[in-house]
């Protein structure tokens, strides 16, 4: 179990670095004025192919884009369940350890979140509103890609009705992956972007898995 346990710490690390290299290829790679009003993108080629080869549909990004306060809601249900068991048990340590950690996870999520939204490595391939906005990694796929795998680990430990769990987890993950491909085809994003955003995501979500599967 332990060396279970070591071998995902060591694959979260792993993809976590190579998140961190990809960043660096995409700040000095093939930099060139592909965006617009003049913004600089890294992987210049590749991104401008795909772009060109997605095209740009708003009606699909509007919808992503509402779609992306899902994970935010479940978020906000864990914090929810969280604060009722310490109001009911009067201490905050006999709050379930699975709910504390993914509390505490989805805060380092939202950190994430909050610095990518300072630190701009790339800017969108549309204007939003007539506006450049921060799109690297792509924060909707980084959100989707880490609470909708982790709110299903805990719905397949509290459902206990095998159907309801079977098409409850179905939900969760087909939820995500139209998500992920809605934001790339939708065109508000470059490739390198929903890549990043995946890196991540994969690191984070492999590092909870690994700490939450072993608590006992």
């Amino acid at each position: 179990m332990k060396k279970e346990r070591k071998r995902k710490i060591f694959v979260a690390a792993l993809l976590l670095v190579a998140f961190v290299l990809w960043t660096v290829l995409v700040s000095l790679a093939d930099v060139r004025q592909i965006g617009p009003l003049g913004s600089r993108v890294g992987i210049a080629t590749v991104n401008a192919w795909i772009h060109r080869a997605v095209g740009v549909n708003m009606a699909l990004y509007t919808v992503t884009h509402w779609l992306g306060l899902v994970p935010v809601f479940v978020m906000l249900g864990v914090a929810v369940l969280g604060l009722l068991q310490w109001i009911k048990r009067k201490n905050i340590l006999r709050v379930d350890f699975d709910i504390l950690l993914l509390g505490a996870f989805y805060i380092v999520v939202f950190g994430f979140y909050v610095l990518f939204e300072y630190l701009v490595i790339n800017y969108r391939p549309v204007l939003i509103d007539g506006y450049l906005e921060a799109s690297y990694p792509s924060s909707t796929t980084m959100l989707v890609a880490c609470v909708m795998p982790t709110a299903a680990m805990q719905l397949d430990a509290r459902i206990k009705n095998r159907a309801v769990k079977s098409c409850t987890l179905t939900l969760c993950y087909a939820f995500a992956v139209f998500m992920i491909i809605g934001r790339l085809i939708s065109g508000v994003h470059w490739i390198s972007d929903i890549i990043g955003g995946l890196l991540l995501s994969a690191s984070l979500v492999t590092a909870y898995y690994s700490l939450d599967k072993y608590k006992n």
